[in-house]
C-alpha cells in the first residue's frame, strides 16, 4: 500500500510522514530530501543551478538512495546532515523547479514506491508521482504556523529569513501544488501531530484488506 502525503512547506508533512511510517511499519520516503541530495551535490560540482538539463543528467547518473533509517545518499556520500544547511534551503527550489529534473526525480521515486508499502510525501505524490495511491492527504496549515513551525525546526536562519523562505516556496510550488481530487484535506494548524496521525492511520487501516 502507498500513502501519499502532499501539502506546503511546514504543514507537518514530515513529521507526521514519519510517525505514520513507524505506526504502519511502512518505509518512509522523503522525496524532498531527495532534491534535497541533488542540489548538495551541483554545489559541490559546481553545475551551475539554471542547467536544468545537465541538473537533470545529474539525478539520473547519481540516484538518490534513502534507507529504512532515514540515510540519504547520493554519489556514495551521507548526505543526512549536509543538506539540512540553509544555503540548501534557499536553493532547493531552483533546481526543483527544471522540468529535466522533476522528471528524472519522479521516475526514482516511483522505482522506490515499488519496493513495498511507503509513505510518501512532497508536493506533487497523490497526483502524479503515485496517483493510484490507496491512501492520498494533503496537510495545509496557516501562514503563520507554518512559519512558527520552520522557526522551531530551524533557528539558526532567523524569522524573517524563514517568512521569506516560506513565501518564495510557496509562489514556486503554486503550479502544482493542489490536492488530488480524492484526498483528504487536513488542517494541522491547530492539531498535535499524534491527532494526525492517528487520523490517517484509521483511513488506512480502512481501506487496508480485512
Amino acid at each position: 500500500m502507498i500513502v501519499a502525503i502532499d501539502g506546503p512547506a511546514g504543514a507537518g508533512k514530515s513529521t507526521v510522514a514519519r510517525r505514520l511510517a513507524e505506526r504502519l511499519g511502512f518505509r518512509y520516503l522523503d522525496t524532498g530530501a531527495m532534491y534535497r541530495a541533488l542540489t548538495w551535490l551541483a554545489m559541490r560540482d559546481a553545475i551551475p543551478l539554471d542547467q536544468g538539463l545537465r541538473l537533470g543528467e545529474l539525478a539520473r547518473d547519481h540516484p538518490v538512495e534513502l534507507d529504512e533509517n532515514g540515510r540519504v545518499t547520493i554519489a556514495g556520500s551521507d548526505v543526512t546532515a549536509g543538506i539540512r544547511q540553509a544555503r540548501i534551503d534557499r536553493l532547493v527550489p531552483v533546481v526543483a523547479r527544471h522540468n529535466e529534473v522533476r522528471t528524472v526525480m519522479r521516475e526514482r521515486q516511483r522505482d522506490l514506491a515499488e519496493l513495498g508499502n511507503a509513505v510518501i510525501e512532497g508536493r506533487d505524490i497523490g497526483t502524479v508521482v503515485a496517483p493510484d495511491a490507496e491512501v492520498k492527504i494533503y496537510l495545509v496549515a496557516d501562514r503563520k504556523v507554518r512559519a512558527e513551525r520552520r522557526l522551531a525546526e530551524r533557528p539558526d536562519i532567523g524569522a524573517d529569513a524563514l517568512a521569506t523562505d516560506l513565501r518564495m516556496r510557496d509562489e514556486s510550488d503554486a503550479a502544482r501544488m493542489q490536492p488530488a481530487d480524492d484526498a483528504e484535506v487536513i488542517d494541522t494548524s491547530e492539531l498535535d501531530v499524534e491527532d494526525v496521525v492517528s487520523r490517517i492511520e484509521a483511513l488506512v487501516r480502512a481501506h487496508s484488506p480485512a
